[in-house]
């Protein structure tokens, strides 16, 4: 069976990430009467365009499984935990977009360009995992220079669009910068702190023992399962800024063995899910505006760390990089939706 076969449910189809995903199945064409799409109730009802038409919204329940083949969630870990297993009763594959099942160590945890082998022997129905946004984009950016010359360390600094935190601080954004601009006091609701012309600490919760956020701790964590790598040390830094849409992230990344500027360059080549846009000469690198909407992690600035200088063979195992991607396509609902691909070709 291929995807365009199947049976799809999309468990909170009216948020940023649902929507997201109803765009993907609808670029490729799959067809109406093989969608479902499910929310709470108060979004029961309501009709969704797709296609050139519109896709009823239905009040998602443990009972609205039967005939699915994949059901994508969209939603919070709480739906996740509670109807994702009725889900599976059901027979459907389910691929979660949220933090429920990520660290569980009998559930995949899959980036398609970079574990797809975790996949194997796994049978319906299951839960797939899908990573948290920044560490898909991360590693779909570093993933091939680990292929190349291993990876054994690396500090990554994010800047994370509201995208991340949903529609609610896409709108929060767009009503604070309008509320600045003509004199106002910025209104504060979805974060704690003003979004519009500010840049803060990941609105996640802080571990008041170790200084990590939810989100830093995740990209530890998700990283060093993904690669089958306890070993691989990462430091992260994740920043909220204001931008609507695709994260950034700098990363100075240490190899396991030295390489040339041009070996590194030549790792990218080919490298699935990355663009490099990497002119020196005329200053153009990846942004965030250039990574909206489409399906590609952008990758440029790749240069040696100026820490530590070359060796007499013009080698070095510390390189740096800048990449951006766009968290409500490959940093959640696409890569959900390429998981989806796999588990039922």
């Amino acid at each position: 069976m291929s995807l365009s076969k199947a049976v799809v449910a999309v468990v909170g189809a009216t948020g940023a990430v649902g929507r997201e995903a109803l765009a993907i199945l609808e670029q490729m064409r799959h067809p109406v009467g093989g969608l479902r799409c499910f929310a709470s109730a108060r979004s029961a009802g309501s009709d969704l365009p797709y296609a050139g038409g519109t896709v009823k919204v239905s009040e998602i329940s443990e009972s609205a499984f039967a005939g699915v083949d994949v059901a994508v969630f969209c939603a919070t870990s709480g739906v996740s935990k509670q109807f994702a297993p009725a889900a599976v009763k059901a027979g459907a594959w389910v691929v979660d977009n949220s933090s429920a099942f990520r660290m569980d160590p009998k559930v995949p945890l899959v980036v398609p360009e970079v574990n797809p082998r975790a996949l194997e022997g796994v049978a319906r129905p299951a839960i797939i995992a899908n990573p948290n946004c920044s560490t898909i984009i991360f590693l779909v950016a570093v993933n091939p220079l680990k292929v190349r010359f291993g990876v054994q360390s690396a500090v990554v600094s994010t800047y994370q669009a509201v995208s991340g935190a949903g529609a609610a601080a896409m709108d929060e954004l767009t009503a604070q910068v309008r509320a600045v601009l003509a004199g106002e006091k910025a209104t504060c609701k979805v974060f704690a702190e003003q979004c519009a012309f500010n840049v803060f600490c990941h609105n996640s919760a802080v571990d008041v023992a170790t200084g990590l956020n939810v989100e830093e701790t995740k990209l530890i964590l998700e990283t060093r399962k993904i690669w089958n790598d306890n070993g691989v040390r990462i430091t992260p830094t994740c920043i909220r800024v204001p931008v609507y849409r695709a994260h950034s992230e700098s990363a100075a990344i240490t190899l396991a063995r030295p390489a040339s500027e041009s070996e590194v360059r030549e790792a990218f080549v080919g490298a699935p899910g990355v663009r490099v846009i990497d002119d020196r000469a005329g200053n153009k690198f990846p942004t965030p505006l250039k990574a909206a909407g489409g399906d590609d992690v952008l990758v440029g600035r790749i240069r040696p760390d100026p820490a530590h200088p070359l060796d007499a063979d013009g080698r070095s195992r510390y390189w740096c990089l800048w990449c951006c991607g766009d968290q409500l396509r490959k940093g959640a609902a696409q890569n959900a939706i390429q998981i989806a691909e796999l588990v039922v070709a």
